[in-house]
């Protein structure tokens, strides 16, 4: 056998597999290593070549060795004769010596393939003379799909960032490197569990290819260990990516953007003291929680996170998160927070620590700005305009900002009428009941359950008035009546009405509205994280990797959002979603081919790029094939081994 069409040597000798000891130099202590070995005669010499290096924790029994080179030799010879019938596949044993072959096969294909020329949009073709050959398009085959579309834009990320740099810097040796990019980027393309990272990256993508790596030596182990390795290193990460961010893109790092979301477990989580009961935001409240707080700046990019307990309560986390960024500089970080943290105590720790604030105002009172003169436009487009009208206090030197959505109102009354009409269901129910055998019937628990109504929609309680008609003992109610007060629809008139407060006088009404609906970013990112990257639910038990597992979907979102950032200055407006499935269909495939001369032509290529798919990497001025071709030539042996 050989690689190089060139050559002239004959071969007539089959491979075999040869133990060495070795004799470690720093220990002294010995050891086997393992190599698949071929035997080539030149003349009257025999000389022995090493296909593959196994390592030293090959285990496959040595009396099935014979058939594992004769296997592969087969698969060499011609990838078109994939019989099975030299091993009964019906025991496990012969499964993993035909898994074992074709995975040494691959690879003794992959280390002896050279470029191909031909591809003007691969970054590693080279210049060589054109190769032609006659070939028997009856036994071409297609060879190990891989994905390596949507790779090839994570990839492109990845370097953007320096990720792989940084991991090294910090302690990361080459197979630990890999599988914590393959855990990360994992979780971005194919999010689930470790093992489904680990199959996804061995038998799905194009990865390895891409990273240089071989995942089939990657255990589920290490993507335990290394998820450990990265939440030890958190800060350190988090700081590194931001400050790329903000060099790479040029950030604004004046607008600093926090909110809180939670995700459930499943299990008991005995073993996580931060799992607790807590109000979901998924509406699974029999399920414990963890709490994620999130920092991003103006553009979207994460700043830093931290986990909380299930049951955080929201304003309390405020101080802790936002303590370590930069106060009482020059360019003093504006910091926009929703009503469910902006309570009183962090406006004034805000305030007593140099920060400028935009915060929505839990204040009762509102004005409606479409009932004032003073008030300006904000927005004008089809279906939503913004009308707001600006008020100052000198004394508390504050400004409020009254502000009036269409799409807001139009929200704001669909979710009061549901709860009026949840209102009277509820008491034409229990009405009906006084006349059913068996229902609740006496005057006094008839009033607890209308007072258990009335808490449960407090929202709309106040606008009706309600009458319970009793028997002369008044000891059981007879009938229940309702009516809807005149003034609840005053009321009415403040839907899609909401207040932002702040300590920026300098502002105008149209800065301070446009800076805080980039808390929308916030929220896209969470929904993005959940939907699109797994970070619910959870399935770990264990504090240290419930963390870990919400530190990937992190550093994930860290590329996700790189990508889609880029992709927007251009104008593309994708979900990551979106974009995963436009790529999904690019692979990574091998052709085998026989010759007119017997010898067996294997070529490693990318499908051509479709017109969506060129245009996003286009849009990210990268290639359409990171990896170009590759061949592999095979001659053949002028003796074929039988058995």
């Amino acid at each position: 056998m050989t690689v190089d069409y060139h050559s002239q040597t004959v071969h007539d000798l089959p491979m075999y597999i040869r133990k060495t000891k070795i004799k470690n130099s720093k220990q002294g202590e010995a050891y086997y290593s393992y190599r698949i070995v071929e035997s080539i005669r030149d003349g009257n010499k025999v000389k022995q070549k090493t296909l593959l290096n196994l390592g030293k924790y090959f285990d496959i029994d040595p009396c099935h060795w014979s058939a594992l080179t004769s296997r592969i030799e087969q698969l060499l010879q011609s990838r078109t004769n994939q019989q099975t019938d030299l091993f009964d596949l019906q025991s496990e044993l012969d499964e993993t010596l035909e898994k074992a072959a074709q995975r040494y096969c691959t690879l003794i294909i992959q280390k002896q393939s050279q470029p191909v020329s031909g591809n003007k949009n691969s970054l590693q073709s080279i210049e060589t003379p054109h190769h032609y050959e006659t070939i028997d398009v009856n036994e071409i085959e297609a060879l190990t799909p891989r994905s390596i579309g949507i790779e090839s834009l994570v990839f492109h990320a990845m370097k953007q960032l320096q990720l792989d740099k940084k991991l090294t810097e910090l302690g990361f040796n080459g197979p630990d490197k890999a599988a914590a990019l393959g855990n990360i980027i994992g979780r971005m393309i194919a999010p689930g569990s470790e093992l489904s990272t680990l199959q996804w990256l061995q038998t799905h993508s194009a990865l390895g290819e891409l990273l240089k790596h071989d995942y089939e030596t990657t255990s589920l182990t290490r993507l335990y260990t290394v998820a450990d390795q990265l939440l030890a290193s958190q800060s350190a990460l988090e700081e590194y990516l931001s400050t790329q961010e903000k060099d790479l893109f040029t950030l604004n790092s004046t607008i600093i953007l926090y909110d809180l979301t939670n995700t459930y477990f499943e299990g008991t989580c005995a073993g996580n003291p931060k799992a607790e009961f807590g109000r979901s935001k998924e509406k699974r409240s029999d399920c414990r929680l963890v709490t994620m707080g999130l920092v991003l700046g103006g553009e979207g990019f994460p700043v830093n996170s931290r986990i909380f307990n299930g049951n955080a309560s929201e304003p309390k986390t405020l101080q802790e998160m936002i303590e370590s960024l930069n106060k009482g500089s020059e360019q003093s970080p504006v910091i926009v927070l929703d009503a469910g943290i902006a309570s009183q105590d962090n406006i004034d720790w805000l305030i007593e620590n140099g920060f400028q604030y935009i915060v929505v105002s839990r204040e009762r009172h509102k004005e409606n700005p479409k009932e004032s003169e003073d008030a300006v436009y904000i927005k004008e487009g089809p279906g939503n305009k913004i009308i707001a009208k600006r008020v100052e206090d000198t004394e508390k030197k504050e400004v409020y900002l009254y502000c009036h959505s269409e799409d807001r109102e139009k929200k704001d009354a669909a979710i009061r009428s549901r709860f009026h009409q949840r209102f009277e269901e509820a008491l034409l129910k229990l009405h009906e009941g006084l006349s059913k055998k068996g229902c609740t019937k006496r005057y006094e628990k008839i009033l607890e359950s209308i007072g258990r109504i009335k808490q449960k929609n407090s929202r709309v309680a106040q606008d009706y008035k309600i009458n319970v008609s009793t028997d002369e003992a008044k000891e059981y109610a007879t009938a229940i009546t309702y009516k809807r007060l005149d003034n609840s629809h005053k009321k009415d008139s403040l839907s899609g009405v909401y207040c932002l407060r702040s300590n920026i006088l300098n502002w105008t009404e149209e800065e301070l509205w446009h800076t805080y609906v980039m808390l929308t970013d916030l929220e896209a990112t969470f929904r993005s994280m959940k939907t699109e990257l797994g970070l619910r639910p959870v399935y770990h038990q264990k504090e240290e990797r419930v963390t870990a597992h919400l530190f990937i979907t992190l550093l994930a979102y860290h590329l996700v959002h790189t990508i889609r950032y880029q992709l927007k200055i251009k104008g593309i407006h994708l979900s990551w979603n979106s974009i995963r499935q436009q790529l999904s269909s690019q692979q990574r495939i091998t052709v085998s081919m026989t010759s007119i001369d017997q010898k067996t032509i294997f070529v490693r290529t990318t499908s051509k790029a479709e017109v969506m798919q060129k245009k996003l990497f286009d849009a990210l001025e990268i290639s359409t094939d990171p990896i170009g071709n590759i061949k592999t030539i095979i001659e053949k042996k002028s003796v074929v081994p039988t058995f």
